[in-house]
């Protein structure tokens, strides 16, 4: 049962910054594409670090600050760039190590690290750690604006059928704002939570509400006994 993937929803078209990157040329590739951050890249596309509008903000205070006994930190490169009377690049403002993920990552872990970080966006690296693209929040936001149909349709066919077996005339399925909703009833007691456990994971889903019943009372049953070895224990022994 596939998740949906970070590259999935990712914009591919980065705009990125070199270290040499002046702070003006910075501050314009900002302003002209609306975003708040670039990550910043070496001559073979790796991720060094990102650049944000807090790191050119924290420079701006600075400079603002000068005779002040209160004034905003910078990295030592960035003082080392500030004494020497030159304009600051990407490499000296920039926020490294950058915090990344992988295109191949489902959509639920790149928003776990966001919110982990208190992140807007993150650099999405191919297999050999390149930059292949841009999450944001927005776009993660969109696997959960998944029409209920699609989502009643995944569940029926992936979930009741394919993974359990189970009939979709004996469970009935009802999807509304992502919140899917069971009833009916299934012959062993077991089936239940794995049920339940394998819809919440899908994308789009935000809870699930089961009124199943059950034929047979299956959990206190011995492991060796017949019963228990039904399609339930087959899937939690794989997954």
């Amino acid at each position: 049962m596939k998740h949906e993937a970070v590259g999935a929803v990712m914009t591919t078209d980065v705009v990125k910054a070199r270290p040499a990157t002046p702070f003006k040329q910075i501050a314009r590739l900002l302003a002209r594409h609306g975003v708040s951050g670039l990550p910043v890249v070496d001559d073979d596309d790796k991720v060094l670090g990102v650049v944000s509008e807090t790191d050119l903000l924290t420079h701006q205070a600075r400079q603002g600050a000068e005779g002040s006994a209160h004034r905003a930190p910078l990295t030592r490169a960035a003082r080392r760039g500030a004494a020497s009377g030159r304009p600051l690049t990407a490499g000296e403002l920039m926020t490294a190590p950058a915090v990344t993920v992988h295109a191949l990552d489902p959509v639920a872990r790149a928003a776990r690290t966001m919110v982990r970080h208190g992140v807007q966006r993150l650099p999405v690296l191919d297999e050999e750690e390149r930059l292949v693209g841009i999450v944001t929040r927005r776009d993660l936001l969109g696997v959960f604006l998944r029409p209920d149909a699609a989502i009643r349709a995944q569940v029926v066919d992936e979930v009741l059928i394919r993974s359990l077996w189970l009939s979709p005339d004996t469970v009935g399925v009802t999807v509304a704002d992502g919140v899917v909703t069971l009833t009916g009833q299934v012959e062993r007691r077991s089936e239940i939570p794995v049920a339940t456990a394998i819809i919440r994971r899908l994308d789009g889903v935000v809870d699930v509400v089961s009124h199943l019943s059950y034929r047979l009372d299956d959990s206190r049953l011995r492991p060796e006994e017949p019963a228990l070895h039904g399609i339930a224990d087959r899937w939690l022994h794989h997954h």
